[in-house]
């Protein structure tokens, strides 16, 4: 028999408990008690598919059809999506009657569906589908007819129900609290369910505690799911005071810790750096979410906590990805990018990663999670962690990195074991912005008992053009602007090869240079970017 524990058998009779509840003939309120906003805004070239029967979401497109709900051969992340209903922001962006229709068509589409998929009854997507119909019910529902807001408001009554016996969460990642906001939406919109709100804060405080570093930055070491987390806690801090509750200080803090955090994940763009899972993500957005948190401007956080290392001169600017990789549990947008650093100068990325397509299945979502994929450093084309399904699994145990200041240049020294269990070898890779910003030097080490082959990428963004010189010494990059600089390499045969770029939806052609390094070679590279 399998011992589950006091928590699971907690979590076990309230869900049975909710059940029978459910069972029970019943009719929800006629309509929620206070109206919510969802605060963020839709695409409405989204909305516009959205009507013509396709969901679009990070650059995968899903048809509308009969049994969508059932959708078996979409990603775990797509499900999320679908069954989250946070689509509904690009139908309400659109704001026609046609868009208002398709959105009750497809939320009585779900209300009917017997035998739902099992990532709908997930405690996130519950949480998210609470809050995305209450926050869009003036949009969608308020002037339906009587039948359908019957069934909506039956609908959140058994979802909050549901929700709330599977608290607490099970899940280790930012999901938990987008479960916590659901229910709290459900908790302030429906006052006759308000006794869920004490169980949310009993939550709250020891989840943020445990996933929020002191730093600011989140256990996934994703910019994407720190900026989606932030919006989650914003939204929870507006609905308790909607409930006129005045939010605990630990939410104040998380607040205002993780906005530092994302400020310091920005490029000079105004986009996200591309490690762990995430896209540029719209400027506009992230300046949305900044502006809601509240957090004083210009406040950017030092991340070397986690690993996640900046450094800046003059117009440019270097990120650095030198801690260890996601812990297991925390692991589901890890890429095996350890030591990978991104360059932009202004506003214009120059040395980038190449993305993610989390909503992807297939070759596209495991290619881009692997190390080629990245500005990094690769060994025998293996990648420094192993890819799975559902995280890593071989992975660096270890990890050491060091941040220095010498003489006119900020460094960074850093390793990690990546490749210890299959070839005994370590990766050594050292960086430094000098004060002017207008030169970045580097150099990569294999140490290992037998040489190894390896390549040392630079993967560049779309808008750079690169030149590979006669005496191929030398590759001179011109940014869309007309800057130029020059990456230059000794230990390593440079080259120019194709490459591509999904920091945006669709998938763009781009190019990467490489610095093939042979097992009979030096496995020692040192490496230069200069302004000229």
């Amino acid at each position: 028999m399998t011992d589950l524990g006091a928590g699971g058998l907690g979590r076990s009779a309230r869900f049975w408990l909710a059940r029978l509840q459910n069972w029970r003939p019943q009719s929800g309120p006629d309509a929620p008690a206070l109206g919510l906003r969802d605060p963020w805004p839709g695409d409405p070239s989204r909305g516009a598919r959205l009507i013509k029967g396709e969901l679009e979401v990070g650059g995968t497109v899903l048809a509308l059809k009969a049994g969508v709900f059932h959708a078996a051969s979409a990603t775990g992340a797509m499900l999320a999506h679908v069954h989250g209903f946070i689509w509904l922001r690009d139908l309400r962006a659109l704001g026609t009657d046609a868009a208002r229709a398709r959105a009750r068509a497809l939320v009585l589409d779900f209300i009917e569906t017997p035998m739902l998929d099992q990532a709908a009854l997930s405690p996130d997507i519950i949480g998210a589908r609470l809050a995305a119909w209450l926050g869009h019910y003036d949009f969608f529902a308020a002037s339906a007819d009587d039948e359908f807001r019957q069934a909506l408001m039956s609908r959140l009554v058994m979802d909050a129900r549901r929700l709330s016996a599977a608290l607490p969460s099970e899940m280790l990642d930012a999901r938990a609290l987008t479960a916590l906001k659901g229910l709290a939406a459900a908790s302030v919109a429906m006052p006759e369910h308000a006794a869920y709100l004490p169980r949310v804060l009993k939550f709250l405080g020891p989840e943020l505690a445990r996933q929020i570093a002191p730093d600011g930055s989140h256990g996934e070491r994703s910019p994407a799911a720190c900026l989606g987390l932030l919006q989650d806690l914003t939204e929870t801090r507006a609905l308790l005071q909607a409930a006129q509750i005045s939010p605990p200080p630990e939410l104040v803090s998380a607040i205002d810790k993780t906005a530092g955090a994302v400020r310091a994940l920005r490029h000079g763009d105004g986009g996200l750096a591309l490690f762990n899972g995430s896209k540029e993500d719209l400027p506009s957005l992230i300046d949305l979410v900044l502006a809601q948190a509240g957090r004083a401007r210009g406040t950017i956080a030092d991340l070397s906590g986690c690993g996640l290392y900046r450094l800046a001169a003059g117009k440019a600017l270097v990120m650095m990805d030198a801690g260890v990789p996601a812990l297991p549990g925390l692991d589901r947008l890890a890429h095996a990018g350890t030591l990978s650093f991104e360059f932009s100068w202004a506003k214009e990325r120059i040395i980038v990663n190449c993305g993610a397509a989390p909503t992807s299945g297939g070759p596209w979502r495991d290619a881009l999670r692997g190390t080629s994929a990245h500005s990094t450093l690769s060994i025998a084309d293996v990648s420094s962690s192993e890819i799975m399904q559902s995280g890593l699994g071989r992975r660096p145990r270890v990890v050491n990195a060091e941040r220095q200041e010498a003489g006119n240049a900020a460094w960074v020294e850093a390793n990690h074991d990546g490749w210890g269990q299959l070839f005994g070898a370590i990766h050594h890779r050292r960086i430094g912005l000098f004060a002017t910003g207008e030169e970045l030097q580097g150099e990569d080490l294999i140490e290992a008992a037998q040489p190894q082959p390896f390549n040392i990428r630079f993967h560049l963004h779309p808008n750079i053009s690169a030149s590979l010189q006669q005496d191929q010494g030398a590759v001179i990059l011109r940014t869309a602007s007309g800057v130029g600089f020059r990456l230059r390499a000794e230990g390593a045969e440079i080259r120019v090869e194709e490459s591509v770029y999904l920091g945006h939806a669709a998938p763009r052609r781009a190019e990467q240079i490489v610095l093939a390094g042979h097992q009979d070679g030096p496995q020692h590279v040192k490496w230069s970017i200069t302004k000229i």
